[in-house]
């Protein structure tokens, strides 16, 4: 069969919709905040249009690169190295409520662990294209593969941020799924998890807070269960058709960062049930033309990027989705092109632009 000469153009016109609903939803969530904060309800909107700008620009130019080019090894464990080194310097910053999740310089902000993912992905692509054949070989192939992954699990958790921890290791295990890693070496690694996990959830007040907040909200109406009711309220409150866009009253004060973690349930007050299922199904197209992709291309290279970069969207999707329905505890995961946040908005959109690569080389 001949090659494609041309992107997936569902995929690329998904991106690009899903880009233009996060921006007019970011104006929508921000606007009052914006004109409080800045003086100017663009604030946010004027921000967020430049990532989006710059990263349309780069997924653009990046889809016009042969994706093989990334597997060269001085810029696979460039990538690796810089990102490791960034996770640490992130902790010599000043920390921002409570968390040291951002570098900053003047104005500007960046989050190391948005790069993180992408660097996995392309770590893993590359270790194992040559490899995949002997991924029971654990000592040889399965531990190297996983090194990284537990090494930025690690300092991601330290910021201290674990749903991008999780997202990490979740990115990861897709992949050594489709290399044809044997499940119970994912049941192994669950079992192993639960210790560590009981001290980072349970031993810790604030995230204990989150989950029994999750079980009950209404145990505490006004305390730890106030951000799910209100996302909750949000949700319903839109019916089918929504309140109409700007018109929603949960983000005046009452939704949690509604421009960033709570975005789509600002989402389902304005714009109802028809607009959610819009973005899902959008994602759900994401989806499919990814895996979609993934299984068509026969270079295991392009196989493996293909799977981490769809991952890396979905998984994210799903988690934040899944807290603003309170069927999840909170996490702090944006939703990928629609949430405010620069460096997430870019990173996501110039991987994406790999993606968009692969799909030319597929059969």
């Amino acid at each position: 069969m001949a090659k494609r000469v041309s992107v997936d153009k569902w995929l690329f016109t998904v991106t690009l919709l899903l880009v233009f609903i996060g921006l007019v939803m970011v104006f929508s969530a921000s606007a009052v905040m914006a004109k409080e904060r800045f003086g100017s309800p663009y604030g946010f909107l004027v921000r967020q249009m430049a990532w989006a700008a710059a990263g349309i620009l780069a997924m653009v130019a990046i889809m016009n690169i042969d994706y093989r080019n990334f597997r060269r090894p001085p810029i696979v464990f460039t990538l690796l190295g810089i990102t490791s080194l960034l996770l640490i310097a992130v902790f010599l910053f000043r920390d921002s409520h409570n968390t040291h999740r951002w570098i900053k310089f003047g104005g500007l902000s960046f989050q190391p662990s948005e790069v993180a993912k992408p660097a996995l992905i392309l770590y893993l692509a590359y270790f194992l294209e040559s490899r995949w054949q002997q991924i029971t070989d654990v000592k040889n192939v399965l531990i190297p593969a996983v090194a990284p992954t537990l090494l930025f699990a690690l300092l991601i958790v330290k910021e201290p941020d674990l749903g991008t921890a999780i997202a990490c290791v979740a990115i990861s295990t897709a992949i050594l799924y489709v290399a044809g890693m044997n499940m119970k070496y994912l049941w192994y690694g669950f079992v192993a998890s639960l210790l560590p996990l009981y001290f980072l959830i349970v031993r810790v007040p604030w995230r204990w807070a989150r989950v029994q907040a999750f079980i009950d909200p209404f145990k505490d109406p006004q305390g730890k269960g106030f951000h799910i009711i209100q996302s909750m309220i949000a949700v319903s409150t839109g019916g089918l058709t929504g309140l109409g866009l700007m018109e929603g009253k949960q983000k005046l004060f009452y939704l949690p960062e509604p421009h960033t973690d709570f975005i789509f349930a600002v989402t389902a007050e304005e714009l109802g049930l028809w607009g959610s299922l819009l973005v899902v199904t959008l994602f759900g197209i994401f989806l499919y033309r990814g895996i979609r992709t993934a299984l068509r291309t026969e270079d295991m290279f392009g196989k493996f990027l293909a799977t981490g970069i769809t991952a890396m969207v979905v998984v994210q999707a799903l988690f934040n989705i899944s807290v603003v329905l309170a069927m999840m505890p909170a996490k702090g995961i944006p939703l990928p092109f629609i949430s405010y946040g620069g460096t997430s908005l870019f990173i996501t959109l110039a991987s994406v632009g790999v993606l968009l690569n692969v799909t030319q080389q597929a059969d």
